[in-house]
């Protein structure tokens, strides 16, 4: 027997490798897993109030577009029908807008789901693909009682073959700058494209061109379509998640353009929180917020625990949804005998973020990528020997959701084959605790990695070179330009940590960050696997105003404009556990 069990263990190993390799095989397992993971709202089936209160609704002047695009998208579903459900009790009339299997590429398509780069280049996303996506999506959205709008129906033969046209004969090095009418088409075109493949730059891609092209067909069709629409119905809002990429992107730059206001979400990093961004995504939104916001915020004991509380909590990640960092090591010595670095001697921090993740243009920026500040700040410090620079690769370009294709390690090594003695390089596979590493230099340099929230809460002087959300609060080190970069490195070791009027302003920040802009919806019961939330609606009754302060936060934000902020000082005043609504 025991002979007989390995040969059937090695048959099902045998099994299991066909089945990755194959196409079909992959995309019938995952077709299965979007048709499964859609919500079922069996609670709002059994209510039989349920339907009267649609049709009241429906005749609301109250206009919402639920632009979720993609029925595939699992955690969009999951939430963008729970706001379609949420706002119908509130008596808004919802439509919601479905892509119709129409697009020949979007934010779905990845690497992972099309290994075979030249395959999609060709053809585009797989009928399986497709119609999983679609099909399931729809069923679900009808069975809600919602009005389903679909890409299709807003597009004209002569539309569709003027997209073809235009994405054909753009020059392929213009298309990132490639406007429509004054909408940034090309942009997003070009990011979905660096999703696609989750690299930051595409020249040794050999169909790069062909699968940046699908994408700026996708944003045109996108672009009329939502130009179509917007012209035949009216809409107050317009509430969709990421607000990047193909077609999201798309779907806000014509909202705008068309005057109707815009909503962006996106999972947020505290458990059971969400953050929610007015008129554009919050890529961009949560740096130009006035700090206005939040530099008048009471401090109290209470608040000042909580956020401490939870700031250690990020070392293990025990409070948030994903935590990129396995078994860390916390312990100096190791981390020293690991890296070789000296932390006795002067030593600047540098973290970086993964290079594909939200490729837009950022103004601020001191550099045109954060490869370029990579490796010209490694330069700098080659000539620094009275520094060491320790570099922390994030462990998300290989623990990410979609990881790296593009390794900044492998990158920097085109550049230095052997490094300057005075630098080193943590891996992205390395256990060492980044805090720890972190908290033991002089100062840290960043590009655009929230990290700098936590820092600079901890005393850390922080010098911000890119997009990064600290930026502008008045608390970190912003370089504008390469050379004001270099200047302000010129000034380092600085030798001392931040002051304590500083460091009360950063704590300030942080907490309006993770526990007022992150507005937690107490109905979420956190789950395994993808996406790792659901919503178990009983009645609705559970959606009624009042029953969860989280989410009357956001429909009222939504339908009146209000801010997506969580009042979660309150909380904190009244003891409660860190994030809980108050009563």
């Amino acid at each position: 027997m025991t002979a007989l069990n390995r040969l059937l263990a090695s048959w099902t190993n045998d099994l299991r490798e066909a089945l990755k390799a194959s196409p079909v095989a992959r995309g019938l397992v995952r077709q299965v897993r979007l048709r499964t993971g859609q919500p079922k709202w069996e609670g709002l089936a059994r209510d039989p109030a349920w339907m009267e209160t649609v049709a009241r609704a429906a005749g609301s002047d109250r206009r919402v577009l639920v632009a979720t695009s993609m029925g595939g998208y699992i955690g969009g579903s999951r939430m963008e029908s729970l706001l379609a459900a949420a706002l119908t009790v509130r008596g808004a009339a919802v439509d919601v807008l479905l892509c119709d299997r129409l697009l020949p590429a979007c934010q779905l398509c990845t690497q992972d789901w099309y290994p075979d780069e030249a395959a999609f280049a060709e053809g585009g996303p797989s009928s399986l693909h497709c119609r999983a996506c679609y099909f399931p999506g729809l069923a679900m959205y009808r069975r809600l009682g919602v009005a389903v709008r679909s890409y299709g129906e807003h597009l004209t033969p002569d539309e569709r073959r003027e997209a073809a046209r235009i994405a054909a004969s753009v020059p392929y090095d213009e298309i990132r700058d490639f406007k429509l009418d004054g909408l940034a088409v090309g942009e997003h075109a070009v990011a979905g494209a660096l999703r696609f493949y989750a690299r930051a730059t595409l020249e040794t891609q050999q169909h790069a061109e062909r699968v940046v092209r699908r994408y700026l067909e996708a944003a045109l069709l996108t672009t009329f379509a939502m130009q179509a629409l917007l012209s035949a119905k009216r809409y107050d809002v317009a509430v969709f998640h990421h607000g990047i990429y193909v077609p999201q992107g798309l779907v806000g730059e014509v909202a705008r353009r068309s005057g109707v206001r815009v909503v962006n979400w996106h999972t947020a990093y505290r458990k059971k929180s969400f953050i929610f961004s007015h008129g554009d995504t919050y890529h961009h939104t949560l740096m130009t917020e006035p700090t206005s916001t939040w530099e008048d915020l009471p401090w109290t004991r209470e608040t000042e625990t909580a956020l401490l509380d939870y700031l250690k909590s990020r070392w293990k990640g025990s409070n948030d949804w994903i935590t990129f960092h396995r078994q860390p090591q916390f312990e100096l010595d190791e981390i020293a005998k690991e890296i070789g670095v000296d932390f006795s001697k002067p030593c600047i921090g540098m973290l970086t973020n993964v290079m594909w993740d939200a490729q837009l243009h950022y103004p601020a920026n001191a550099f045109p990528s954060m490869l370029d500040w990579t490796l010209e700040t490694i330069a700098y410090f080659a000539t620094r020997p009275d520094l060491q620079l320790l570099i922390r690769v994030h462990p998300a370009e290989i623990t990410g959701r979609i990881p790296s294709l593009q390794p900044i390690v492998d990158e920097i090594r085109k550049v230095f084959p052997t490094l300057p003695p005075n630098v080193f390089v943590i891996p992205p596979e390395s256990r060492i605790s980044t805090y720890v590493a972190m908290l033991k230099c002089d100062s840290v340099l960043i590009y655009g990695t929230k990290t700098g929230v936590e820092l600079t809460s901890l005393g850390i002087p922080v010098l911000v070179a890119g997009e990064a959300w600290i930026r502008g609060k008045g608390i970190t080190l912003d370089a504008t330009s390469r050379e004001d970069y270099f200047r302000l490195l010129e000034g380092l070791p600085l030798g001392r940590p931040l002051d304590e009027e500083r460091v009360r302003r950063a704590r300030k920040y942080a907490y309006h960050f993770f526990f007022r802009r992150m507005i937690p919806i107490e109905l979420t019961r956190v789950t395994g696997g993808e996406p790792g939330f659901e919503f178990p609606i009983g009645s609705q009754d559970d959606l009624a105003v009042g029953r969860d302060t989280g989410l009357d936060t956001i429909c009222d934000g939504i339908l009146r404009g209000t801010e997506f902020v969580h009042r979660a000082e309150f909380a904190a005043e009244k003891g409660l556990e860190a994030g809980a609504c108050p009563s």
